[in-house]
């Protein structure tokens, strides 16, 4: 569908990250940064082979840390600890000690796809797949959805439903009656009381609603005057090692996507996502100009803007996507 749309985008190239990887005291040598790696990924392979074999053997599942345990390898070092969150948590959102096994590695996705990723950077932006399979079975106006089918800015408060049928309540007291009710909200969501079901869900499918983790992935964008880092190729990604796992970790520049846009986009996740959304957006840049300094020097500019997205905070969302 991607391809129908002619969708712009790029390929993501990380062969090249054990030389664009830093820490506090500045760029890491590549060859020890690429040893760390090297080991990182016989582990990663090791880890695999766990997995299949408890597949096999039916074996209930364990966490990807279980399983790093049991080959003695266990990340600890901030380098270490830098290429286990590229691995797993820049994937996943959410750790090795909460993530399942058996349903990771192999990750079906790769495994059945390849592994090659792209950046969509489209000024469309990615909803034109979600606008093309909306087209297949809604009325569309000068690209703007005009189904009358389709109630925007509706928000559902309360869903009674009994075998006769369901009635919705939205937040402006408007009130909806209909045979079935179709709740596509994330999980997230569902385990807040946004929505009031009447009566009550029952035990079994609360407790599959509550298993779940929503995970929170951020990607905070900030744009500065000029470019100060590597560009060109082999420097689209860069890896910051530091003593606290997940700080402000993964980095990514658009020199190639976006040329002349000085942004620079870095990802954190889970507990590190939600300590920064209760925090001032100018703390959360002093915090992110301080690594920037460990990485390229103190005589570099103050940024221009900063985007720090909210997903957890959110009250429609509560994160972005269940682990």
């Amino acid at each position: 569908m991607a391809k129908n749309l002619q969708l712009k985008t790029f390929f993501s190239n990380y062969e090249n990250l054990s030389a664009n990887t830093y820490q506090q005291t500045g760029l890491v040598d590549q060859a020890a940064a690429q040893k760390t790696f090297d080991l990182a990924d016989e582990v990663s392979e090791g880890v695999t082979r766990v997995s299949t074999s408890l597949s096999a053997h039916r074996q209930d599942d364990i966490s990807i840390l279980a399983a790093q345990r049991l080959k003695h390898q266990v990340p600890s070092t901030p380098l270490e600890m830098a290429y286990d969150y590229y691995t797993y948590d820049y994937e996943f959102a959410e750790p090795p000690r909460v993530t399942s096994l058996q349903n990771t590695e192999p990750l079906a996705t790769f495994a059945n796809f390849g592994e090659d990723l792209y950046f969509v950077a489209d000024p469309r932006g990615y909803e034109a797949v979600v606008h093309e399979v909306g087209k297949q079975c809604l009325t569309y106006k000068n690209g703007v959805v005009s189904d009358p089918r389709v109630l925007l800015n509706k928000v559902v408060v309360e869903i009674r439903h009994s075998p006769s049928g369901v009635i919705l309540k939205t937040e402006d007291g408007s009130v909806y009656r209909s045979e079935y009710a179709m709740v596509s909200v994330s999980v997230g969501v569902l385990q807040t009381k946004l929505i009031d079901f009447v009566p009550d869900l029952p035990p079994w499918k609360l407790l599959a609603i509550y298993q779940f983790d929503m995970a929170v992935y951020t990607k905070i964008f900030i744009k500065f005057p000029t470019v100060f880092w590597p560009t060109g190729n082999g420097t689209e990604f860069f890896l910051y090692a530091h003593e606290k796992r997940g700080y402000y970790p993964i980095w990514q520049q658009f020199e190639a996507q976006y040329p002349g846009s000085n942004v620079l986009l870095v990802t954190v996740t889970d507990d590190e996502s939600r300590r920064i959304e209760q925090q001032p957006d100018s703390e959360t840049q002093e915090e992110i100009m301080g690594v920037l300094r460990d990485m390229f020097g103190k005589n570099i500019p103050q940024p221009t803007d900063i985007l720090v997205p909210k997903w957890w905070s959110d009250r429609f969302y509560k994160g972005t996507f269940s682990n």
